[in-house]
């Protein structure tokens, strides 16, 4: 059994370097006893997210259904023949991860096949499934035992991947908008996108990164230089998306280099251990 769970974490490790580089080196900065779970559930929400955003050519919704029914039966049995559902069921009964916010997160998913445009209702219950209840789950693993703390990191933990998710959608509105038809934000009309509208949406991400960082700062020091980095990352992609034209968002997926991301981790580190991230 030791080996069958070792084996499936891999998979889910594996899955977060295959999809995502950045999440992968803010897991690396966490102290090694946080990162398998961390990485089970990053696999986790990403097969989701997969089947309702590239399975185009399948029946999405019978795939997503039939991926919850299986998330409830591993949860129950304490494994899946599935080594990603596997990974996760195990750090969901490790720590105790309140089903509610495996729910929200499924529902989240959902919504994608159903939904083109979204009003703002329907945006912040997106929002908390798709981001926010992934920051929760993880905060979760980091506090599994220190209730007061977790209940004190909730809010800040949600903004964190409320903002992470806003970010997200201005980076990807070319494929969103005009290869899925998504539009996330109501009153925007990215048919006539300009300056003004693009300013809106930034002022909004700037608040909600300022409350996101209050949380980062009371982290313990086990876990808040990986969770900074990431931080940084999306501060960094933020900024480049400041500084594009709008016109230019809509037509190239802008990103972060490899480079750059270097650059950040060594900043991250060095104010990490010289108590700097205040």
């Amino acid at each position: 059994m030791d080996l069958y769970l070792k084996t499936s974490i891999d998979c889910s490790r594996v899955t977060t370097r295959n999809y995502s580089t950045s999440f992968s080196l803010g897991i690396l900065m966490l102290k090694p006893r946080y990162r398998d779970a961390i990485y089970s559930i990053y696999g986790y929400v990403r097969f989701a997210d997969e089947i309702v955003d590239t399975f185009f050519e399948y029946q999405q919704r019978e795939l997503l259904q039939e991926f919850r029914k299986q998330t409830y039966e591993a949860i129950e049995r304490g494994i899946s023949m599935n080594p990603v559902l596997n990974s996760f069921q195990y750090v969901v009964n490790k720590y105790h991860i309140a089903h509610q916010l495996i729910d929200a997160f499924l529902d989240s998913m959902e919504m994608d096949l159903d939904f083109d445009v979204y009003d703002e209702k329907r945006l912040k219950t997106y929002i908390y499934g798709s981001a926010e209840v992934v920051g929760l789950m993880c905060l979760r693993v980091f506090y599994p035992d220190d209730d007061k703390t977790y209940q004190e990191l909730v809010h800040p933990a949600r903004k964190l991947g409320e903002v992470f998710q806003k970010v997200n959608f201005l980076r990807d509105i070319k494929d969103d908008y005009q290869g899925k038809g998504r539009l996330y934000f109501q009153d925007i009309n990215f048919s006539c996108f300009d300056e003004e509208a693009k300013r809106k949406i930034e002022e909004d991400i700037e608040a909600d990164f300022k409350e996101a960082f209050q949380g980062i700062i009371r982290l313990h020091r086990d876990v808040r230089l990986g969770v900074y980095l990431a931080y940084l990352y999306y501060r960094k992609l933020f900024e480049k998306i400041k500084h594009t034209k709008p016109n230019h968002i809509l037509k190239a997926r802008l990103r972060v280099p490899g480079f750059r991301k270097m650059t950040l981790l060594f900043t991250a580190y060095a104010r990490h251990a010289f108590g700097l991230i205040i």
